[in-house]
């Protein structure tokens, strides 16, 4: 069992980086009261990660074999989180609703990526990057916010 986990310690470290940076976005999104949360974000975070992993293992394997392009697999990736962002977006009285939530899985994917291909410096500072958004963000939209309803509460336009 201790040599599984020598043989295989890059592969568990980028899946560790991967869930853990997801975590720590959707722990975030927790906070804030949003549909998709820590497990969401963390599984979108590995997922993207195990897809790269796979990729990068397939083109080893495959090396040499005419018309293949392993690249593919993690273009896809991007292309399925397009699917789950848009399930995350409503139509809620007139207002549109999840385009954060569907942001954040599709960077969360792209952090995900970054660890599954060993690059662990990006997907730290885009993770870092991806919290400021959030949370520093969060308090400069809130007196804008103030101010637009206040604007609509008194029909000026």
């Amino acid at each position: 069992m201790q040599e599984f986990f020598i043989q295989n310690s890059e592969i568990i470290l980028r899946l560790f980086v991967a869930v853990i940076l997801g975590a720590f976005i959707g722990a975030e999104r927790t906070l804030v009261h949003k549909e998709a949360g820590i497990k969401t974000h963390a599984l979108v975070s590995l997922g993207a990660a195990v897809f790269v992993i796979v990729s990068e293992l397939v083109a080893v394997k495959y090396k040499g074999l005419a018309g293949f392009d392993p690249a593919r697999v993690a273009s896809q990736i991007i292309v399925g989180i397009g699917f789950l962002g848009a399930g995350a977006i409503m139509f809620q009285n007139s207002r549109l609703t999840g385009l954060t939530t569907a942001g954040g899985l599709w960077v969360t994917a792209g952090i995900g990526m970054a660890a599954g291909f060993g690059f662990f410096g990006l997907s730290v500072i885009a993770a870092v990057f991806v919290l400021a958004v959030f949370v520093i963000l969060y308090f400069v939209e809130k007196p804008i916010q103030k101010i637009s309803d206040n604007i609509d509460q008194n029909g000026i336009q």
